[in-house]
């Protein structure tokens, strides 16, 4: 039984109501409130959000929209855990939102140059081979990616290529759910896997087997998730460029 606005509702009248709209179902629902989110302007509480993610991994993914290539580019640190000698080990993940061609690095600290390395090193590089750019880069609040814009190593890597800086919404991890993911996917199908059977000594032993695994996620295997129809990521990478180049044509 339910009280509203003074009167008593039974469970059975609700539960009419709910069917009436094709909310029986808690799976139901939770659609119905992710379509309701999308379109309007709705506050979620943090109990929403946890129920939606669990219901629907992709949920988190969501909150970013990427058209075409480059247009917005995930940057985040990942510590992988500790090697003996060195000491722990940090991963600068990047990945493209709209295709989720990936690229990775590992460190022995998140300081801001590390950023700055992964991209001047691996990222930007593989865009200028295939005549492409990165628009945007979408980082968290963190210390090795936000600072001062006149001394912050990575704002002053940034402005130099001329690429926007987007910040996540603080305590909302959620809203970089995409470069989340895919740390999930490299601890369960990487670094556990890699580290029950073989003992790294070096960080460039580490970099090597990170490597080859990243060439086959990118090229080898088709993803099934939002947007990717089966394709790998490379293969949508490249047909991001074409979906750029008949919007350029078009305007």
């Amino acid at each position: 039984m339910l009280t509203l606005k003074g009167k008593v509702v039974g469970s059975g009248a609700v539960r009419g109501v709910w069917q009436r709209h094709s909310i029986l179902s808690k799976h139901q629902r939770l659609l119905r409130l992710e379509r309701h989110y999308q379109t309007n302007s709705l506050e979620l509480t943090d109990k929403h959000i946890q129920l939606l993610e669990r219901f629907d991994p992709e949920f988190r993914e969501r909150h970013i929209e990427a058209d075409h290539t480059g247009q917005l580019v995930a940057i985040d640190t990942f510590m992988v855990g500790t090697l003996k000698g060195i000491g722990k080990v940090y991963l600068q993940t990047v990945i493209d939102c709209h295709n989720r061609h990936a690229w990775g690095n590992l460190y022995t600290s998140k300081l801001p140059v590390t950023a700055v390395h992964v991209l001047n090193d691996k990222v930007l590089p593989f865009y200028e081979d295939h005549e492409a750019r990165v628009e945007t880069i979408l980082t968290d609040n963190g210390r090795e990616y936000c600072g001062r814009e006149d001394h912050h190593p990575f704002e002053l890597f940034l402005q130099l290529e001329e690429i926007e800086h987007r910040r996540t919404q603080v305590r909302r991890p959620q809203s970089n759910g995409i470069v989340e993911r895919l740390h999930k996917t490299l601890l369960d199908e990487h670094f556990r896997i890699k580290g029950r059977i073989k003992f790294y000594e070096s960080l460039e032993e580490m970099q090597i087997d990170l490597d080859d695994y990243l060439k086959s996620y990118n090229q080898d295997r088709a993803h099934q998730g939002r947007n990717m129809n089966g394709r790998t990521p490379y293969q949508a990478f490249l047909d991001g460029l074409r979906h750029r180049e008949m919007e350029a044509e078009l305007t």
